[in-house]
């Protein structure tokens, strides 16, 4: 007897439905078919002990199970319970009643019970899609796959539970879950607020104008003055993410099976801040079986890079072509996945080995050429993506003392809101580009047009500083990102000079 039950399989942050058809027929055997890897192939002793444990058993006949379509490779323990179900219907032993009408995926325990899987979110998206009336799920995956509207979502405990639906009519409960209000209940703040931060007022200017224009930023520093503290707190002062940023970044998390199993969907803009000594594959995305990596996990939020210059040079250069087109494309010769990579970048560093520059008081000096050597390991065109370089020198013990706090995240997040709300009105025609970052030659060109003085002020400033093409672009549009704090149209010499001031690597000295 040939029974189909349906699963689904995930490339890149799709899901492809996978028809699992199980054929009983007379002689001895068990032949898993479609390319599926060890961790299927191996599920069948998996599925063995967990029917027995559960008072069924795997039959004693011929089956033939193919994992359609064939020439596609699957992978992962999540189809456990695809197949056993289907194995279960075809020989008969419990009745398979309205059984393809539902997508079933979970990952069995010996003694029946489920574990979580990864992309439950796309595969409810394709599920609904493709009009299916229900998906049953692992509970611990449920709240996930409940924020898909239009879809009956099941989350079971254990096998027993599943075939008793089917067999028996014993009813699932249903999880329904109002993605809007979840989604704006939890609209809160992180933990970390600028009102902590002691002095640095010029640095939070700096870290506002980064937030309001989604500038990529580098703070350079000596050991203890705060970068990693301020950059902490960059997200609190980015705006809310829309609902639609927080399905896009909700999809890339499940994927990797990172979403937590109390919160849905996610709300709060994510921060990933790697180890210096990650992979260019860790960091971009891919393997055998691509999966995304740290820059797709920081979509529409901040990617944190410490100590830069401690990154392997290699490391550091796959980052050029995300940063451009904020997505990044991972081919292997059978398949392309696309991941979206759209985050703020957050480097900091030390200015010189020893971690101090110029100081005449440092307990360490540093030559020029080792500041040289140190400096070379960022390249030109790195540091050309990225709009603001500023210096953060240590904070005096009188501000430190001060019991006063500072303005806080909340105070700075309204005016960011308010210049990105400007800049939404600005670019609601585009597709590609939403605030002023992402602006490239023909929006330039149009929304940063300046007066003569403002001319011969940033014409100088190239000149003296012999700043790239693509460095006076960064210029023009982190000055039209302080016109839009002021809310003004016109960009003029103000907003170009305190733009000039943001590119402290592009200044003399920096290299002996």
């Amino acid at each position: 007897m040939l029974k189909k039950v349906y699963g689904s399989a995930v490339f890149g942050v799709e899901a492809t439905t996978i028809t699992v058809e199980v054929n009983v027929d007379s002689g001895i055997g068990y032949h898993l078919v479609g390319l599926p890897d060890n961790a299927i192939k191996e599920s069948n002793y998996r599925i063995a002990a967990a029917l027995q444990n559960n008072g069924y058993k795997i039959p004693g006949k011929k089956l033939t199970i193919n994992m359609a379509p064939a020439d596609l490779r699957k992978e992962g323990s999540a189809y456990d319970l695809t197949l056993a179900i289907g194995i279960l219907a075809a020989s008969k032993q419990i009745k398979a009643e309205h059984l393809e009408r539902y997508l079933i995926m979970g990952e069995l325990s010996l003694d029946g019970s489920l574990q979580p899987i990864k992309g439950a979110l796309p595969i409810a998206i394709k599920a609904r899609e493709e009009g299916f009336k229900g998906f049953i799920l692992p509970v611990q995956n449920v709240k996930e796959a409940a924020i898909v509207g239009d879809l009956e979502v099941y989350g079971v405990n254990t096998i027993k539970q599943v075939i008793d639906y089917f067999d028996k009519g014993e009813a699932l409960e249903r999880t329904i879950i109002n993605t809007r209000d979840e989604f704006y209940k939890s609209l809160d703040f992180p933990e970390y607020d600028f009102s902590d931060v002691k002095g640095q007022e010029g640095i939070k200017r700096c870290m506002e104008i980064a937030a309001a224009g989604g500038h990529n930023i580098i703070l350079i520093g000596p050991p203890g003055a705060g970068k990693t503290m301020l950059a902490k707190r960059l997200p609190s002062i980015l705006p809310p993410m829309t609902l639609h940023e927080a399905l896009e970044t909700t999809k890339i998390h499940s994927v990797v099976g990172r979403v937590k199993e109390d919160t849905g969907l996610m709300s709060q803009r994510p921060f990933r801040s790697p180890h210096h000594t990650i992979s260019d594959v860790a960091l971009v995305g891919g393997g055998a079986f691509p999966q995304p990596g740290e820059i797709s996990l920081s979509h529409n939020g901040v990617l944190f890079l410490d100590e830069l210059p401690e990154f392997k040079r290699g490391v550091l250069e796959v980052l050029r072509q995300p940063l451009e087109d904020r997505e990044v494309t991972i081919s292997r010769a059978k398949f392309t996945v696309t991941y979206p990579s759209s985050f703020m970048l957050v480097a900091s560093m030390n200015p010189s080995p020893s971690g101090y520059f110029n100081d005449p008081d440092a307990p360490v000096a540093t030559s020029p050429a080792e500041m040289q050597r140190y400096l070379g390991k960022i390249s030109g065109p790195l540091l050309d993506r990225i709009d603001i370089h500023i210096e953060v020198t240590p904070v005096p013990f009188d501000k430190l003392s001060n019991s006063v706090n500072g303005e806080s995240s909340v105070e700075i997040r309204k005016r960011v809101t308010q210049a990105r709300a400007i800049q939404t009105e600005r670019f609601k025609d585009s597709e590609s580009v939403h605030y002023n970052a992402q602006m490239h030659t023909k929006y330039i060109r149009n929304h940063c047009t300046l007066d003569d003085a403002s001319k011969q002020l940033l014409k100088a400033a190239m000149e003296r500083l012999n700043l790239s093409a693509r460095a006076y672009d960064r210029i023009l549009k982190v000055a039209r990102t302080i016109a839009d704090l002021e809310g003004v149209e016109a960009i003029n010499g103000t907003h170009i000079s305190e733009a000039i001031q943001y590119r402290s690597l592009d200044r003399e000295g920096w290299l002996g």
